[in-house]
Formats: C-alpha cells, structure tokens, sequence
C-alpha cells in the first residue's frame, strides 16, 4: 500500500502549512501589535487572526460543490495557489489593512485544503489502515506549528524581530505543495467513477494498491454511486454443503482450491448484527439495558465490532481461509428458466479494460460480480464477489419471482456480507439453530446489508429478456450535485452526527487555546519559570509553546497506531476526559492563590495534557468521520458544510477569546470549554458510531438501517 501511504503524504502537506500559519501568527502578533498600536484594540488583534478564518469560512461554502464537479485534486492545486500569494502579500504588508487582505486571501487556501484533504484521504486510502492516513493531516498540522514556533523563536532573539518575513516564509513550502499537487497526486478514483471515467480509475486504483487486479474494489466504487435507501438486514449461516439441512434459499460458497464447497443458508434473528437490529425496537431489550439512550446507528455498529471468541476465529480458519471467494445462489424452489446471456449482455469500455459479466445457467441463479474483470480468478468460471475490506464481502442477487397476485416481486438485490462472531461455546452456538445442523458440523455466522444496486435499471431489463442486467458505470453518473440525496434519512441522519461533532470540537476551545497559547502562557506567568536563562515573558511563551507542540507529535502518532485497531469512537471517550480534567485545573489555579510557580506549573503541565489528548482524539477524528459517513454523490456537499458549521464555531471562539480574556478573565474561559468538553462526551457515547474497518460505501448503510429503524420506532 505504499502508494497510498505516499500520496496521503503529500495531499496532507496542505495541512503542514496550515499549522505552520497557524503558530506564525500566534507569535507574530506579538510584534504586529507593537508595530501598529494594537494593545488597546483587542477587536483589531482578534480581526487579524480571525480574518483568515472568515476567507475560509467563505471557500468552504463553495468548496463542496466544486470538488464535486471539477475534481479533488485542482481544488489542491488551487490551495497551494493561494497559500502562495498570501505568502508574498504578507511579506510586503505596508499596513494593517493589506495584512488583512493577506490573511483573507490565506484563509482562502486554508479552507480548500481542510475540507478536501481528509476527503481525498478516505477515498484513496485502502480501508484498513484509512484511519491512520486520515491521521497525517493533524500530524503534518502539529509538525508544521512546531517548525514555525522554531522559527519565530529564532527570529524573536534579533534587536528587531520582522513579523514580515516570519509570515512571508510560508510561500517558499507552499510551491512544493503545489509541485506535488500538479505532477505527483493522482484524482480521487472515487470521484473518477462518479463521472463514469472508468478506465482511469482503474489506472489510478493500479498505482494505489500496487497490483493490476482491482477489480473487486472498482464493483465497490460503483456501488458507491448510490445511496442506502431501504436497506435491510439478513442472517445467513454458514457451513460445509452437506452440513446444513435442505432450504428453499440458499447461497453456494466456493473456496479458493477446487472442491472446496460450503453453503450460506438464510436465517432470521440469529447473527449478532441482527440480534442488535431486532432488539432496537424492543423496549426493556438487553440492548437498551447495556446502553441507554444510545443511538439505534450506534447499536448496529458496535454489534459488527463485537470481538470474536477463539474457538469461533478458529473454525473460521478452518472452514473457510478465504471468505467469500466464489459465490453462486441457488433457489431450489424456484427454477425460473431463462436463455444464457449473449455477448449484448455484457457492458465492455475501452479496449476491454473494464467489463460486467452478465448471465447463467439455465437452472441457476446467480450471485455475481457483474464489474469483475475478465482476469480475475475464477472456479470453472463461475462468476464470484468481491472481498472488499474489513471482513466484509460485496456481492449481488437475482430475487425477482411472481407473487400471489401474479405481480413480480423483488429484483436484483446488492448485497453486503460480513461474517460474525457469537459470545459463547461451540454447543451454545449450534443450539441457536434449533436442530437445523447435524452435531458436530462446523459453520460461522454472517449478516448482510441488502439494498438495491446502484446500477440496477428495471427499464433496461425489461428491454432485454437475456437474464438480469446492469447499465454501464457511464449511464449512471449523476448529471449534477443530487441535492435530493441529502433528504435521505440515512443523510440527514450522518449530517447530524458530523455537524454536531464538528461544532463541539470548535466549542472545546481549541482555536482560541492554540491561536493564544503564547499570550495565555504569558498572563499565566510562565516566564518566571525560564527567568533564570534570561529570557523575557514574551520568548519563554514563544519557546513553551513550541516545546508543546513538539510533545505534541508523539500523541498524535500513538493516534495513528490506535486510530484503526481501538477505533474512532474508543479514542474520544478515552481522551475527552481527560481534556476536562485539564481545563478544571486550569480553572482552579486562576481561581485559587497557590503561587506564582506552582500557578504557572500547573498551567503549563495542564496545557500541555490538553493539547496532547485533544490531538489524539477530537483533533483529527471529527474530520475523520466526516470524510467517511456520507456517499460518493454527495459527499463534498456533505463535508463542506460540516466543514462550515466548524468554521462558524472557528471564528466565534477565536475573536470573541481576546474579548473574554479581559472581561471573564483565563478561568472564565477554560471553565466554558469544560461544560463543552462534557457535552460532547455525551454526544460521542450517544451519537457517534465506530467506523474503523468498514468500507466507506458499507457505512452508509449503516446510517440508513438505524435511521429506518428509529422512524419506525
């Protein structure tokens, strides 16, 4: 995956310069307020580090839609564009009102890489180990904020700092940016296929994942071009062929060696996604016991992160070493008769690059890949699904049948499968099935998420009696921005859950901390602890905070270590704690008299917990879920104005701290950033579901069961 791991690299040096002009301006205005007469205009002060602020809140409006229609990656190149000449206009900067031309213009390029980096990110990152690349972009951030805090400490030791050059350097990494974004970064393959460019896609997808087979995750990029709309959950049992009893449905499994055969056997209640799915809507459930008032989403994802006793990991092991390799459906009960699929039936582009497979024989129906390559492996070619990330298994199903009234009923069903575990013994287990399997035969457990394709067209198969068909990837593509998706309860339901986490993240003060950290340090009284080397207030704050930035980055890389193996939702409720504790005690010694040293001790050891525990967590995971709760379609909409709502609460508590700061005083502060603190502890443990391991077109799914089934409740 290294060309993954590269390309996150680079995308997220947008973010570098983030940080870099986030800690230059923080000491800068130090001197810009001597220059110009600030002390006595803390509206002015608070305009100049805000202003660049607002020009991002201003982008991110449009942001969304843009990367939506033109692409991920020119809205890159135009972020290093712009970081660029703001670069240049701060260092010429005559007087205050060209400085905040400069940093408006500067907002501008920080806008367009916030909000698109993390979703560019999530789309080129392989599943497992997304989390972790969608953790650079705060990595880059503190790495940047500690290289410029180097800087300005350097530059403050001249007779005459100049503020000028300390906020002009930003132009020189800004042009690496932009050489990387225009000759280095590939497109989002994601958005590639939203616009039906297939083959490139598949190029792009080629060079991500270092191998020319990429078929399956291509069937899983096009699923993506619909949204979950009446999903449902079903259970499926899993064992050898002849160990499960005769059924009217069932699923045929075909392992990786040839004679290898098992059989998937539809059950209803029985797995633990579906146990979870059922109990939601039964009041006094084991369910609603163990977690109070949590949200229905919630419950259905912590059921699939559920862990998996060993003797279950071992007959999975055993049974069947490649999960869901090869599939076929058998109906017995219902032989329908169609003529095999021609050659018209398959979907083929450019030089046979990218093809669907259509078609069966004449007593079988098919549960097919019909986006599979022709090179992929195969089993006396039958036609497979495709193993797409975290355990799970995208595959489709031909459902239609007559009913009573002599309607037809169903249709083609896209199907995602995800084996499971059940807590208990090997006997405890078997007896779930109420006799259904012989003692002594081995099976695991798997639940689905069945919705329709994206691409499937009852129109179009009513034109062709040739079995069930798909519209090519091409004929699918959105015309413009579906705005129509965002009223899809699974939507709306994800666009709660990312702005609220978006809003509290802001309303935990970190902007208003990070932006003012020199001057907090300094009212705190930390330069007596650095008075004996000689340094004034002004550098010992300048030099603390680069020294917590740099304490910084080991957090964040035990956030990456963490980020998808305990997951999203175990790092905010481990840490948000711990952010309070650090914003009471920051609030108890500007309280409480306990000394000059011991108060600026404390302050600092407290500031440096709450920075280092907030980019564990809530720094980085906010726009984390963001850029993997909602739907290829409509997913820069989505995130742009998640990405707004941050901006407002941005600007809201950076100019209103300088403000605060002389009217309420430090405690008055940190004790308003506390009571957020707890509310969005509770947020997280009732909202916010854990995402590691799912593959971004399954989570969406996810969000539309939870929010069908909360509407039927």
């Amino acid at each position: 995956m290294g060309g993954a791991v590269l390309v996150a690299v680079a995308a997220a040096i947008g973010n570098l310069l983030q940080g870099w002009d986030n800690a230059t301006i923080a000491g800068a205005v130090l001197y810009i307020k001597k220059e110009f007469n600030l002390q006595s205009e803390p509206l002015i002060e608070g305009l100049i580090v805000a202003t660049s602020l607002i020009g991002a809140t201003a982008v991110t409006t449009i942001a969304g839609a843009v990367a939506d229609s033109i692409g991920r990656r020119p809205v890159l190149i135009a972020s290093a564009v712009l970081y660029f000449v703001s670069g240049l206009v701060m260092l010429w900067a005559p007087s205050v009102y060209v400085l905040l031309l400069a940093r408006l213009i500067d907002g501008l390029g920080i806008g367009l890489a916030l909000t698109i980096v993390p979703l560019y990110i999530s789309e080129t990152a392989p599943t497992d180990i997304r989390g972790s690349l969608n953790t650079l972009p705060q990595f880059n951030a503190t790495g940047g904020m500690f290289l410029s805090y180097c800087m300005v400490f350097g530059m403050s030791l001249f007779p005459k700092p100049n503020w000028r050059i300390m906020l002009g350097v930003l132009s020189i990494p800004s042009l690496i940016y932009f050489a990387l974004a225009v000759f280095y970064l590939p497109e989002s393959p994601r958005w590639l296929v939203s616009k039906g460019r297939m083959v490139e896609a598949k190029r792009v997808l080629q060079r991500l994942r270092g191998r020319e087979d990429v078929s399956g995750e291509m069937a899983l990029l096009v699923e993506g071009l619909g949204v979950g709309k009446d999903t449902r959950v079903e259970e499926y049992i899993i064992g050898p062929d002849e160990g499960l009893a005769p059924h009217p449905e069932k699923i045929k499994l075909y392992g990786p060696e040839e004679g290898q055969t098992w059989v998937a056997r539809p059950v209803s209640g029985q797995s633990a996604l579906g146990s979870a799915y059922g109990l939601l809507s039964q009041l006094g459930s084991m369910a609603s016991q163990g977690k109070p008032f949590v949200d229905n989403v919630v419950t259905l994802f912590d059921s699939v992160h559920e862990k998996m006793p060993d003797i279950i990991s071992s007959m999975r092991s055993t049974l069947i070493p490649n999960f869901g390799s090869m599939f076929s459906v058998m109906e017995q009960q219902q032989q329908q008769q169609r003529a095999k699929a021609d050659s018209d039936a398959e979907s083929q582009m450019e030089g046979n690059e990218y093809a669907s497979n259509h078609g069966g024989d004449d007593n079988e129906e098919s549960l097919q890949s019909p986006l599979i390559s022709r090179q992929s492996t195969s089993v006396e070619g039958i036609p497979h699904g495709s193993i797409i990330g975290g355990g799970w298994q995208l595959a489709w199903k031909w459902t239609e049948r007559e009913g009573a009234d002599g309607q037809k009923e169903g249709g083609f069903q896209r199907i995602y499968l995800h084996e499971e575990g059940v807590q208990g013994s090997k006997g405890s287990i078997l007896s779930l099935l109420g006799g259904d399997v012989p003692p002594g035969s081995e099976f695991v457990q798997a639940a689905a998420l069945v919705s329709q394709p994206a691409l499937y067209s009852k129109k179009l198969l009513e034109q062709r009696a040739a079995g069930p068909t798909m519209v090519h990837p091409s004929e699918a593509v959105a015309k413009g921005p579906k705005w129509a998706d965002l009223f899809e309860p699974g939507v709306k339901h994800a666009l709660f859950v990312g702005i609220g986490i978006q809003i509290l993240q802001q309303f935990a003060g970190i902007s208003g901390v990070l932006y003012y950290t020199p001057q907090i340090l300094e009212q705190a009284g930390v330069g007596v602890l650095l008075s004996n080397i000689g340094l004034s207030s002004s550098l010992a704050s300048i030099l603390i905070s680069a020294l917590t930035t740099l304490l910084m980055l080991p957090s964040i890389g035990i956030a990456m270590r963490f980020m998808d193996m305990s997951g999203r939702r175990f790092l905010l409720l481990a840490t948000i704690p711990i952010l309070i504790v650090a914003l009471v005690v920051l609030v108890m010694v500007n309280i409480v008299d306990v000394g000059t040293t011991v108060h600026a001790a404390l302050s600092t050891i407290s500031l440096i917990l709450y920075f280092c525990f907030f980019v564990m967590g809530f720094g980085p995971i906010p726009n984390i879920l963001c850029a993997e709760i909602f739907p290829t379609t409509v997913r820069g909409i989505c995130i742009a104005i998640c990405a707004f709502t941050s901006w407002i609460g941005d600007i809201i508590v950076t100019y209103t701290l300088p403000v605060m700061l002389n009217s309420i005083g430090l405690a008055g502060v940190f004790g308003i950033y506390a009571v957020f603190c707890i509310l969005a502890l509770v947020f997280v443990y009732m909202k916010v579901p854990e995402t590691k391991g799912m593959p971004l077109e399954v989570i969406i799914e996810f969000f539309s069961v939870g929010a069908k089934q909360a509407k039927e409740d």
